[in-house]
C-alpha cells in the first residue's frame, strides 16, 4: 500500500510523543507485522502493533486513540447517514444495535451520527469548513442521540432476545457497556474526520488524553485524579521493593583494611576478596511540608497519599500543611487512609491553615513552621517541601527554608509547574532553588522517579 511506511512512521512519531518509548527494533517489528497481515483484518493489525510496540500497562488507551487516528477504519458512512438522517430512525437503529452487540453496525451509527449531527460551523451552514471554526464535534453529535437515554430501551430489546438466559443486574452490565463502547466510536469518529481537515499530527498532539503517569497534577480533572488514587497500593508496593533493595545494598560499607589484609594471606598477600565493613543504617525519618492552596492542593494530596503509603519504610513520618499558616496533619493523614477522596477537605476544615483567605503566604507558613515545631527536623531528617514557590508578592522568607536545610540531612522541594514557569510573576522558585534542590514534578512519572531517587535507602 502506497505511503504506509510514512504512515507507520508517524504513527510511532506520535506514540513517542505521548510518552510511548518505540526505538527502532520495534518499529522494524511492527512494519514486519503489518507486512506478513496487511491490512485486511484492521483489528489484527492494532492487535499485531500494540503487542510490539507497547512494554507496560496503561499505554494501550493513548495507543487505541492514536490507532484510530492513523489507520482509520473504513465505513460506507454516506449510504448508512442517508438511511438515518432522521433522529427518531437513527436512535431507532442504534437500539437493535447496542441489543445485538453487533459492534460494526455501531460503528457505522457513530460515523453517521457525526456526519449528521456534529457538524459545525462553516460544515454545518454547507461552507467548505475552510474557517477556523468548524470541525465535527462528539460532543454535540452524543448530546443530540442521547445513548445514555435508550438504556431502558436496550435492556428490554436484550430481553426479548435473551429470555430468562442474563440475570438483570448482567444484562444491565451488558447495556452500559455497550452504550460507553458507542461513545467511544463517535469520540473516534469525531477526532478522525476532524484529523482529516485539521491534521493528525496537530489533533494527535492536542485531542488524544495523556497516558495517566503523564497527566500533569494541576490541570487533572477529578476523574483523572480518581484514576491516579487507584494506582497508590500498587505504585507504593513497587516503590517499598526498590527502596527496601536499595537499603540491603547500602548495608555494604567502605572497604575493611585490616579484614582485607589478613584474608590476602590465604593467596599470598594479593587481596583477591575484599572485606566491607558492615553498616548498620537505620530507617529514616521523613517530613512532608505542604502548600494546600488552589490547584496545588491536588498534587499535594496525592503525594501525601502516596507516602503515606510508604510509611513502613521510615522510622518516622510527619506531616504538615501550610495556606498562610502552618500546622501539623500527621493524624489527618494517618486517618484519611480510608476515604483519601475526603482527605483535602478535611485537612482545609480541621487544620488551622489560613487567617483571612486561600491566598499563599510562604514566608509566614515557613516561618511559623520554623518556630511551632524545632523538633521535627533533625539530623537524620530528610524534608520534601510540596508547593509552587508562587508567594503572592510576599516575603519568601529564604533564612527559614535555610534554617530547616542547616538542621536536616537532606531537603528537596517538587514543584507542580514546568520549569520554564519558575520565576515568573509571583514566583520566587528560582529564589528558594538557590536555597535547596527544587525538582519539577508535574505528573506520575516525575513524582516516581523523584521518590524513588530521593527518597532514602
Amino acid at each position: 500500500m502506497t505511503g504506509l511506511p510514512d504512515r507507520l512512521v508517524e504513527f510511532v512519531g506520535a506514540l513517542r510523543e505521548h510518552g510511548i518509548p518505540v526505538g527502532p527494533g520495534e518499529t522494524i517489528d511492527a512494519a514486519a507485522a503489518v507486512d506478513v497481515l496487511g491490512l485486511a483484518d484492521r483489528e489484527q493489525v492494532r492487535a499485531a502493533l500494540a503487542a510490539t510496540v507497547l512494554r507496560r500497562s496503561g499505554q494501550r488507551a493513548a495507543f487505541d486513540a492514536l490507532f484510530d487516528l492513523y489507520f482509520p477504519i473504513a465505513i460506507g458512512s454516506a449510504e448508512t447517514a442517508a438511511e438515518t438522517e432522521d433522529l427518531g430512525e437513527l436512535r431507532n437503529a442504534l437500539v437493535t444495535a447496542l441489543a445485538q452487540g453487533d459492534t460494526e453496525r455501531m460503528r457505522a451509527l457513530a460515523a453517521a451520527g457525526v456526519e449528521v449531527f456534529g457538524q459545525y460551523g462553516s460544515f454545518g451552514e454547507g461552507g467548505s469548513g475552510g474557517g477556523g471554526m468548524s470541525g465535527w464535534s462528539a460532543y454535540q453529535t452524543l448530546e443530540r442521540v442521547r445513548p445514555d437515554a435508550l438504556l431502558s430501551r436496550v435492556l428490554a430489546a436484550i430481553r426479548g432476545e435473551q429470555g430468562d438466559g442474563l440475570g438483570e443486574a448482567l444484562s444491565r452490565q451488558e447495556a452500559q457497556s455497550r452504550i460507553a463502547s458507542f461513545r467511544d466510536q463517535v469520540q473516534a469518529e469525531a477526532r478522525r474526520r476532524t484529523a482529516e481537515f485539521r491534521g493528525r499530527e496537530r489533533i494527535a498532539r492536542y485531542a488524544v488524553a495523556p497516558q495517566p503517569d503523564l497527566v500533569s497534577f494541576t490541570n487533572a480533572s477529578s476523574q483523572q485524579l480518581a484514576e491516579l488514587r487507584r494506582t497508590i497500593q500498587p505504585l507504593s508496593r513497587k516503590l517499598a521493593t526498590r527502596l527496601a533493595a536499595r537499603r540491603r545494598r547500602s548495608r555494604r560499607g567502605q572497604i575493611d583494611l585490616r579484614r582485607t589484609l589478613r584474608r590476602s594471606l590465604a593467596t599470598g598477600g594479593v587481596p583477591m576478596r575484599p572485606a566491607m565493613r558492615e553498616r548498620r543504617p537505620g530507617r529514616p525519618e521523613l517530613v512532608l511540608l505542604c502548600d494546600m492552596s488552589g490547584s496545588v492542593a491536588g498534587f499535594a494530596q496525592f503525594t501525601l497519599q502516596l507516602v503515606q503509603a510508604l510509611a513502613d519504610q521510615f522510622s518516622k513520618v510527619r506531616t504538615f500543611a501550610f495556606v498562610e499558616l502552618t500546622d501539623e496533619i500527621t493524624e489527618l493523614v494517618t486517618a484519611g487512609a480510608a476515604d483519601p477522596e475526603g482527605l483535602a477537605r478535611r485537612i482545609m476544615t480541621q487544620a488551622r491553615l489560613t487567617r483571612w483567605g486561600m491566598s499563599s503566604d510562604y514566608g509566614d507558613s515557613l516561618g511559623s513552621f520554623v518556630e511551632g515545631w524545632p523538633d521535627a527536623v533533625g539530623p537524620r531528617t530528610s524534608v520534601l517541601i510540596l508547593g509552587d514557590g508562587r508567594t503572592n508578592g510576599g516575603d519568601p522568607n529564604l533564612a527559614a527554608v535555610r534554617e530547616i536545610a542547616g538542621r536536616a540531612k537532606h531537603v528537596h522541594w517538587l514543584n507542580p509547574e514546568p520549569r520554564s514557569a519558575w520565576g515568573t510573576g509571583d514566583s520566587a522558585a528560582l529564589e528558594y532553588a538557590r536555597e535547596v534542590p527544587m525538582h519539577e514534578c508535574r505528573n506520575l512519572r516525575q513524582l516516581t522517579r523523584l521518590v524513588t531517587e530521593l527518597l532514602p535507602g
